[in-house]
């Protein structure tokens, strides 16, 4: 990623989305619309804010919506290119199985995440400390999830999504900038994986890069998470 139109984004837009039965039974999450709009063309137009139009969508959930609805996404003015999975492989199965289609270094998103950050600030970051793996991280203090990062003196010190301790006081945020060898050497292929154990492993082994923010972060997991996001987008307009 050593410039800003050379920067790719990964967004897993895969996920059953069970919280939300009653909106995705015939749609994915990601089409879920939020005044008019698919939620997740909010996350692909921030992007292009800030010069990513690089983008690769995982869809697997009725993943042909969203392919026949955004096509190659000039019409948002950004390349986006396809990862379909047969059955689903979670989160970290999902980028194993797209690593034919993705730079050295990409951005990895949820679905189902918007996060009004300056995401060109974090690139720079990244570059200029080399690092292979990053994980943004906020300081929850428990209070919009289960909290389950140890972060001391800007420092990753572990992260742990099943075995969370009172200590830990930061949560994963949903961004993180990873590597193409990173993810051959600890996501096996064809595998039912979840991300959450690569940052697992990634932690424990030192090799994890931890990178505060401030901004509070909007997601659609859930019925109150979707209307606070709705009502953020109508402040904004």
């Amino acid at each position: 990623m050593s410039n800003q139109n050379g920067c790719q984004c990964l967004i897993l837009a895969g996920g059953l989305a069970t919280r939300l039965r009653l909106l995705t039974e015939n749609i994915p999450k990601a089409m879920v619309l939020v005044e008019g709009k698919p939620f997740i063309e909010y996350q692909i137009s921030l992007l292009k804010e800030f010069g990513i139009t690089d983008i690769v969508l995982c869809i697997g959930h009725k993943g042909k919506m969203i392919k026949d609805y955004f096509k190659d996404g000039s019409n948002l003015g950004v390349r986006i290119t396809y990862s379909y999975e047969e059955t689903q492989l979670g989160t970290g199965g999902a980028i194993r199985n797209a690593i034919d289609i993705l730079n050295d270094n990409f951005i990895v998103l949820y679905g189902d995440a918007y996060l009004n950050i300056d995401y060109r600030k974090i690139i720079d970051f990244t570059e200029k400390d080399k690092c292979q793996a990053l994980l943004t991280v906020f300081k929850n203090e428990g209070n919009f999830d289960t909290s389950n990062v140890l972060f001391k003196d800007k420092k990753f010190v572990l992260y742990d999504k099943d075995n969370p301790t009172p200590d830990m006081k930061y949560i994963d945020y949903g961004m993180s900038i990873l590597s193409k060898s990173i993810i051959a050497e600890y996501i096996p292929s064809d595998t039912v994986y979840d991300l959450a154990d690569c940052y697992n492993q990634l932690s424990k082994s030192n090799q994890l890069v931890g990178y505060e923010v401030k901004e509070r972060f909007y997601e659609i997991g859930s019925f109150s998470g979707l209307e606070e996001f709705k009502s953020y987008i109508k402040a904004k307009s």
